[in-house]
């Protein structure tokens, strides 16, 4: 547990976390608090980035509570609070909410519905609104759009030419908008708005950032095929983005789509 809290959660959080997730996490922050709710639940909250956010906008007597199934991510994301915040952190399955009906007056979940079922997940968030809570989610936009799972893909074809690790394109695989709309729409939630959101970060270390990459659960696919030393395709990976992108800095682009639902006041159960 220590070597994968070292060696992917860390980087992850240290190296994936500004590129990736701090701008649409300050965003999806600001969203949730602009109505001031009062008990916000945050699903998949990973190693804390989105949670910090809600904490430093929520009203200081609002109640917090961050759920994720990886206990080495929650292991980290605490310690990015101190003691007396009022936060709750929970190891919990997004599809199976240990939580009350109509409790929470707002749910919000980035970057993590493509990891479980999405009709399990999409009515335990339903279930868990109170009528007139709002529900916010973000997804990935695809591999055109977001060249760490495209150029990470290329780079590892390279070396894997007949059985490619896939993990990489598991954030990228839900960003068809009708069939996550008509799931929203046949569970109850009305009404539905949609954005597309681009976003540019300049990045310095891009090598550090092509480890980062690396060294998520790919990492084990890697082993599992074996015959590479990680570090090469490190280099070839920061080779990959340096070429198309430029260095000193990268002007990274990516792109994600952002929902945002609600449970209606006056609703048939």
């Amino acid at each position: 547990m220590s070597g994968y809290f070292d060696e992917v959660v860390i980087p992850y959080d240290r190296d994936l976390g500004p590129v990736l997730f701090e701008h649409y996490g300050s965003d999806t922050a600001r969203r949730v608090a602009e109505q001031s709710p009062m008990d916000v639940l945050e699903i998949a909250a990973g190693t804390g980035i989105v949670t910090r956010h809600l904490r430093n906008l929520l009203k200081k007597e609002a109640r917090l509570t961050a759920i994720d199934i990886s206990d080495s991510m929650m292991d980290l994301a605490r310690q990015k609070f101190h003691p007396g915040e009022q936060i709750v952190f929970q190891n919990a399955d997004a599809t199976a909410l240990p939580f009350g009906d109509e409790v929470f007056d707002a749910v919000a979940c980035q970057f993590g519905i493509m990891f479980f079922d999405r009709d399990k997940g999409f009515r335990e968030v339903y279930r868990t609104l109170k009528p007139g809570g709002r529900y916010l989610f973000r997804v990935w936009d695809s591999e055109r759009y977001n060249p760490f799972a495209s150029l990470s893909f290329e780079v590892l074809k390279q070396y894997f030419p007949s059985d490619t690790p896939q993990f990489l394109f598991d954030p990228v695989s839900c960003h068809q908008i009708d069939p996550l709309k008509e799931q929203l729409i046949q569970i109850g939630f009305d009404p539905i708005v949609i954005s597309v959101q681009r976003h540019v970060y300049d990045i310095f270390d891009v090598t550090a950032f092509a480890r980062a990459l690396v060294y998520t659960p790919v990492i084990f696919e890697i082993r599992d095929r074996g015959g590479v030393d990680p570090e090469e395709i490190v280099k070839e990976l920061a080779s990959a983005f340096k070429k198309e992108f430029g260095s000193s800095p990268m002007r990274y682009p990516m792109q994600a789509i952002l929902f945002e639902t609600e449970k209606p006041k006056a609703c048939a159960q």
